[in-house]
């Protein structure tokens, strides 16, 4: 039977210090690094005896991914090179092992090589050298279950093609036993004869089958058992049963109209680049889907880990998934690896229903018939389920996908062109110069249009929101447009080329530690109330942080009936979404105008200044509240950790928060903090960091069982501390 081997311990990089796996080929600043620093090759190199129990058996190395172009030695012979950076490779050891001590040698470059896709031209995001998701030794019998592909062709049938490896040739005759497993229990099991390298395995006439869908990700399981005379083999693969459709009205799952929204997302992480592990990727999706509670992510630009992938399974948070590129298309060489991309990434995610869409076209590139009628055509082939789509921002393009994606930007070109009107999005026929509609998707708006700091003046966070609720009211508004993705859910470290100087683009609407700016409670306010009541006014709640002073107009993003504010002496004013403006939003917020509040009786704010308490409302019932301080001042340090247990080996986010007496978090608080972490873990970053938005964010990496003191200390308000376990 088949076991992974977890291989990730103890490799020595470039000679010098053992390190674990995932790991970034060098530590990183905050902001204002030199990209080149990492452009060039490292080596990682680790020692192992081969233990008897091995003998007979298939070994194989397997790099869930390296960037990039690595080239792997099995004592000092190459077997292996991988040019890509984003896609999984094996490579079998066992003709090369020997008696005594082996040695493997992973040589990863850095280098932006114009041969290899993405590069060739300028990409907005970093691509960090080293071997940043995790390596496995796989030790396995002669003939073996390789993979499976599962189709759901209704929610009543089920095809799986299994294929088996046989890398020595041997004779097959033998037998795989099928086992449907659901989340109640056995559904089905059935016996297959094998005499290939592949054999078919269909279910037929299923009943009471319960379908994965956005509030019930029901995964079931499909447990393969093989018997041939070379020896015995499972594999098991989670799965789920759903219909998914695109059309010119829309976008269907299982039958229902869902409009989609939801968030681009880079897989980066501050300090370490791309490298954290399971913990860190999960608790991505669980953000996007629990915090930020959209239904689509777009995993821009490249395949991303497949625990992030396992994650929105579980949670029911769908999946466009595309190729490695940035706008730029290499010669024939470069296009055929491309394709190559894209038939590992659709080979190992083809089992996720979460996935619904495969992008086949590099991102923003000029159109080329010949290299996408070939994309679309090879994953077409490979997976004939899901469509396909091609996101570009160029209009009037030809589109050989099944759903024309486009990033509309139009959203702030008024500001370049006075004579245009200020416009969320454009109609789809403008877009395409078609006269019908496509099934028709936007993936990405805002972003570089209106790049936000977390710690920026209110006013520019004011209008950061209104962007964003304004191009989500218009895909609202048009039933042709299956949905829009907002550029993009966190900020992230980029090229020189690109960013605010400070080599990060601030584009997300959460900062680079997953701290939300306000436009995030854009996303979570159009949930249902029983998802959890949203109410977050926009402001600092300062006299003199916007021009000419106050808080007005004041937007209160909320999934709220209505809000009633009380101010310090006077009556309690009711507020109700204004649906005047926001008309096609599920919820839309409130708005408070200066006018609003003269018909309350009061004036407008004078130079005196008070507190506040916003209550909101639904069916008559308060739910949610939130205070301000008339004199907000620095009272605490709040520490929050992601989990107050972890494995060992994982990484796991902390975050400490300055919060004043009504339990805000100061934004302007910038002082330095110092942080202490003993025991079972080590810190990833510096361990004086200024504060940033009110708050500053680390990674920790667990080394082994016991305990873990966290603390963080300020001059002014001295020492916070927490305690994670270590398992």
């Amino acid at each position: 039977m088949t076991i992974w081997f977890d291989f990730n311990e103890d490799w020595l990089f470039d000679g010098e210090r053992l390190v674990c796996l995932p790991h970034n080929a060098m530590d990183l600043p905050f902001h204002y690094f030199d990209e080149k620093a990492y452009q060039r090759t490292f080596s990682y190199e680790k020692r192992f005896s081969v233990p008897e129990a091995w003998r007979g058996q298939e070994i194989t190395l397997h790099v869930e991914a390296a960037m990039a172009d690595a080239r792997v030695f099995l004592n000092d012979t190459l077997i292996c090179r991988h040019p890509d950076g984003y896609t999984p490779f094996e490579v079998s050891l066992t003709a090369g092992l020997v008696a005594g001590e082996n040695r493997i040698t992973i040589v990863v470059d850095g280098t932006e090589n114009p041969a290899i896709p993405p590069f060739g031209g300028q990409i907005d995001y970093l691509t960090y050298a080293g071997i940043y998701r995790e390596v496995w030794i796989k030790v396995a019998a002669p003939v073996s279950v390789g993979g499976v592909k599962i189709e759901t062709p209704s929610q009543t049938a089920l095809t799986a093609h299994v294929s088996l490896a046989n890398p020595r040739g041997l004779d097959l005759d033998g037998v795989i036993v099928a086992r449907l497993v659901g989340p109640d229990g056995p559904v089905a099991q059935m016996s297959t004869p094998v005499q290939a390298d592949t054999a078919v395995v269909c279910f037929d006439a299923l009943t009471d089958v319960q379908l994965w869908d956005l509030e019930t990700p029901v995964l079931y399981r499909l447990e393969l058992e093989l018997e041939t005379p070379h020896g015995r083999d499972e594999l098991v693969q989670r799965f789920g049963f759903r219909t998914l459709r695109f059309d010119t009205d829309g976008f269907r799952l299982n039958g229902r109209k869902i409009k989609l929204v939801g968030l681009n997302r880079h897989q980066s992480f501050p300090y370490v680049g791309y490298a954290l592990g399971r913990e860190a990727q999960r608790r991505d999706a669980e953000i996007l889907k629990r915090d930020l509670r959209i239904n689509i992510v777009r995993t821009s630009h490249y395949p991303q880990s497949r625990h992030f992938l396992d994650a929105c399974d579980e949670l029911g948070l769908l999946v466009f998934e595309e190729i490695p590129g940035w706008q730029h298309i290499g010669d024939a060489d470069w296009k055929s690896a491309s394709v190559d991309n894209l038939r590992a990434m659709i080979r190992r995610d083809w089992n996720h229903p979460s996935i619904v869409l495969w992008g086949v076209r590099i991102n923003e590139s000029q159109d080329d018939h010949e290299f996408y009628a070939q994309t679309n055509r090879v994953a077409r082939d490979l997976d004939p389920t899901r469509p396909t789509a091609g996101v570009r921002y160029i209009t009037h393009s030809e589109c050989l996908e099944d759903v024309f994606a486009f990033n509309d930007f139009f959203l702030g070109q008024e500001e370049f062109n006075p004579a245009r009107p200020r416009q969320p999005l454009r109609s789809q026929r403008e877009v395409t110069g078609l006269e019908h509609d496509l099934p028709y998707l936007v993936t990405e708006f805002n972003g570089h249009m209106y790049p936000t700091k977390v710690f920026d003046q209110e006013q520019r966070q004011a209008e950061h929101v209104l962007r964003h609720l304004s191009v989500l009211d218009a895909a609202f508004r048009d039933p042709s447009f299956a949905g829009a993705i907002g550029w993009c859910a966190f900020d992230y470290n980029t090229h020189k080329d690109f960013g605010s100087g400070d080599r990060i683009c601030h584009h997300g609407v959460m900062d680079m530690f997953r701290e939300p700016k306000f436009a995030a409670h854009v996303y979570a306010s159009q949930s249902d109330p029983d998802q959890g009541a949203v109410l977050v006014p926009v402001t600092y709640w300062s006299r003199g942080e916007r021009n000419m002073g106050g808080v007005l107009p004041l937007i209160i993003l909320t999934n709220c009936d209505e809000v009633c504010l009380q101010l310090p002496g006077a009556d309690p004013l009711w507020f109700r979404p204004d649906r005047d403006t926001f008309g096609h939003l599920p919820h839309p917020p409130v708005i408070i105008r200066a006018e609003d509040v003269e018909r309350g009786g009061i004036g407008v704010w004078g130079m005196s200044w008070g507190g506040a308490e916003f209550t909101g409302f639904v069916a008559g019932q308060a739910v949610v509240s939130r205070c301000f301080a008339a004199d907000p001042l620095p009272t605490r340090t709040e520490i929050v950790a992601d989990a107050l247990s972890i494995r060992a080996g994982a990484s796991l986010r902390v975050i400490a928060r300055v919060l004043d007496q009504a339990g805000n978090k100061l934004p302007f608080f910038m002082d330095p903090m110092s942080i202490t972490v003993e025991g079972a873990a080590t810190l990833l970053g510096p361990d004086i960091v200024p504060c940033r938005g009110g708050s500053v964010g680390f990674w920790l990496r667990a080394t082994g069982p016991g305990h873990v003191r966290v603390a963080v200390e300020t001059a002014r308000l001295g020492v916070a501390t927490t305690t994670i376990e270590v398992l």
